[in-house]
């Protein structure tokens, strides 16, 4: 599915400014049709399943325990 510059920043919820300039800087790819930019939505997929693939991972580095010091000695 294709949308515009102002549909593609109410789906990432960014300002249609910062769209425009990312695809005119060849960051998002975009199809010019002699009247508009349309871009693929499907390009976004990934990189939210990225985004949340590396959510995952930080909230389970954050979940995990401390483990024991084994260099602590009784001093009993």
């Amino acid at each position: 599915m294709y949308l515009t510059i102002q549909e593609t920043a109410d789906f990432l919820s960014m300002p249609e400014t910062k769209v425009s300039a990312l695809v005119l800087q060849g960051r998002i790819r975009a199809v010019h049709d002699g009247e508009q930019y349309l871009i693929n939505q499907g390009q976004f997929s990934t990189h939210f399943e990225q985004v949340e693939k590396y959510r995952m991972m930080i909230q389970e580095f954050l979940n995990e325990p401390i483990p024991e010091d084994i260099d602590v000695k009784d001093e009993d």
